[in-house]
C-alpha cells in the first residue's frame, strides 16, 4: 500500500535536516537507541536530540518506550523509529541526512561535505541554462531550499572581510556577486560544526554552477559577517574586450 502524502505538521518537522539525521539513525538501527547514543552518532548536543526526538514522536515518526530494568537504577528512556518508513523531502536531502548520521557531523570531513553538497546542486538544476543566467538560477536554487537570499553588492562584506586565504587578492571587483543568506536551514548543524555546513553550501552553489555550465565562478562563503546574515561571494571571470 503507498505510503499517503506528508501532512503539513510531518513535512514541517522533516524540513530539519538533523531530525532527518536522528530518523534515519533509528530506523538503520537494530535495537532501540538512548539520547546519548543517537547525540554520539549524529554529533549533536543531548538536549538538541531530545528536542529533536520530541517532535519526532508528536507527528508520529517514532516511539519512545521506558526501559524493562531488573536492577537498581533509573530506567532510561529508549527510541525507534514507527513504520511504515517515512518519506523525506527529496533525495538530495536525504543524501545530506545520511551523511550526517554516518558520522559526518561528528569527524567533520570538509571535503565530503562539500562533494555531498555538489551531488546536491546538480541534482537540484534539473534543466541545463546558459552561463548568462547563472546567478538568477543560484539565487532560485537557494530560495528554494530556503536560504531567503538576497542579492547584495560587491562592497557588501562583513566586518570581518572574506578569508583572505581563501579568497585570493584579486576575487573583488565589479565582476563579483554577493548573495546575503538571511535564513541557514542547517542552523542547528551550524552552531557546532560550522565548516561542515559551510563546506556543504559551498558545495551546493559548485554543483548546479556546473549544471549551469558556468565555468571559471569560484564561490566563497563568509559566515556569519552580520548578525542573522552569511555572505556568497561569486567570483565571476573578467569579460574579454
Amino acid at each position: 500500500m503507498p505510503i499517503p502524502p506528508l501532512d503539513a505538521r510531518t513535512h514541517r518537522v522533516l524540513s530539519g535536516i538533523s531530525r532527518v539525521a536522528i530518523l534515519e539513525i533509528l530506523r538503520a538501527a537494530d535495537a532501540p537507541l538512548d539520547v546519548p547514543a543517537i547525540a554520539e552518532a549524529v554529533g549533536l548536543h543531548t538536549n538538541t536530540v531530545r528536542s529533536h526526538l520530541d517532535r519526532l514522536v508528536e507527528v508520529g515518526l517514532a516511539t519512545g518506550t521506558v526501559e524493562a530494568r531488573v536492577r537498581p537504577g533509573r530506567p532510561r528512556l529508549l527510541f525507534l523509529a514507527t513504520a511504515p518508513v517515512a518519506q523525506v523531502p527529496d533525495d538530495s536531502y536525504r543524501l545530506l541526512a545520511g551523511l550526517l548520521a554516518g558520522g559526518l557531523g561528528r569527524d567533520a570531513p570538509s571535503d565530503a561535505a562539500a562533494e555531498a553538497g555538489r551531488r546536491w546542486g546538480r541534482q537540484l538544476t534539473a534543466s541545463e541554462s546558459g552561463p548568462g543566467e547563472s546567478v538568477g538560477r543560484i539565487v532560485q536554487i537557494l530560495d528554494e531550499v530556503g536560504f531567503e537570499p538576497r542579492l547584495g553588492s560587491a562592497g557588501a562584506a562583513g566586518a570581518a572581510g572574506v578569508d583572505a586565504a581563501a579568497a585570493g587578492p584579486d576575487d573583488a571587483g565589479p565582476d563579483d556577486v554577493v548573495i546575503e543568506l538571511h535564513r541557514c536551514p542547517f542552523l542547528d548543524v551550524a552552531k557546532d560544526h560550522s565548516d561542515v555546513v559551510c563546506a556543504v553550501h559551498r558545495g551546493l552553489m559548485e554543483g548546479a554552477l556546473e549544471r549551469l555550465q558556468a565555468p571559471g565562478v569560484t564561490v566563497t562563503l563568509e559566515p556569519f559577517a552580520r548578525p542573522g546574515v552569511c555572505l556568497a561571494h561569486l567570483a565571476l571571470p573578467a569579460m574579454k574586450p
